[in-house]
């Protein structure tokens, strides 16, 4: 290549790069509105996001990738844990791990109720964003503390199952779908016997649901482990397990808006799945 050659062939190539960058950006812009659905941006969206920049919350946490990356990144957090779980956590985060055992630091921020409100607001208002997968992995926050278990055993234990291949068998379909985000079902349970996350551990569910039917304490209609297991998918408050990270008020921190997000067939599949679990 002589050098008159070479230096055609940087320019166009330049030219190449700089007409498909411009390209890109124009159709990212033409896209923003629909993927980010700035059309549901309210004012508490926006005092939500004004309460996250005043307590500094990106110091540790991280949306849209844009954060510390020190603590968990809350880009799906709304839609992973639920406004429940979310209001009750902000109001007193200690009361969900044990710090000198798991060792977080998350401040009890003394937040009003209407600053969480809002924070609670705008969070699910970037969880709905369509980010095309972002983040790459979910969150990894662990809830009650489990005696002789540190920070890292919880969070393996919490992804040591991976989405199954694609099958036509039900409980394979149900087990993919248990990993998969959403629902993201392994965010907030473990299978592992003991390991409690946000919600209690899904080890021997398959048994204990017909022993928590037989429980003369059990007031929801339920009538053999796989309409527990419904049941507690599509109606989480029908009956609340107890302890203290799990529920308040009445109501269970499980979102309950999974008998919308799901398909019947979906739901189905989780319960052959978590019946297998004995």
């Amino acid at each position: 290549m002589t050098r008159s050659q070479a230096r055609m062939f940087a320019i166009v190539s330049t030219a190449l790069v700089t007409i498909a960058f411009l390209g890109m950006t124009i159709d990212s812009h033409r896209q923003f509105p629909k993927l980010t659905h700035e059309d549901k941006m309210t004012p508490q969206v926006l005092a939500g996001k004004d309460v996250w920049h005043k307590f500094n919350c990106t110091n540790c946490h991280t949306l849209l990738g844009e954060g510390a990356y020190y603590a968990p990144d809350l880009t799906k957090i709304a839609v992973q844990r639920g406004p429940q779980y979310l209001k009750a956590f902000l109001h007193d985060p200690s009361q969900f791990y044990d710090e000198q055992k798991v060792r977080r630091v998350m401040p009890k921020q003394n937040l009003s109720d209407q600053q969480i409100d809002d924070l609670v607001v705008f969070l699910d208002w970037i969880a709905h964003i369509d980010t095309q997968g972002w983040p790459p992995r979910r969150i990894l926050v662990s809830g009650a503390a489990i005696p002789g278990t540190n920070m890292q055993q919880t969070a393996q234990a919490s992804t040591s199952m991976q989405p199954a291949a694609p099958s036509s068998d039900p409980v394979a379909q149900g087990q993919a779908l248990f990993n998969a985000t959403p629902p993201a079902c392994s965010a907030c349970h473990s299978i592992s016997p003991g390991v409690n996350l946000a919600g209690p551990s899904l080890a021997g569910i398959g048994t204990r649901a017909a022993q928590t039917i037989a429980d003369p304490s059990y007031k929801g209609k339920a009538k053999d482990a796989a309409q527990y297991i419904h049941e507690s998918i599509v109606n989480p408050s029908a009956h609340l397990v107890p302890g203290p990270t799990y529920s308040a008020g009445g109501r269970s921190f499980m979102p309950d808006n999974f008998g919308k997000e799901l398909t019947p067939q979906q739901i189905d599949q989780l319960v052959a799945y978590l019946t297998t679990l004995k």
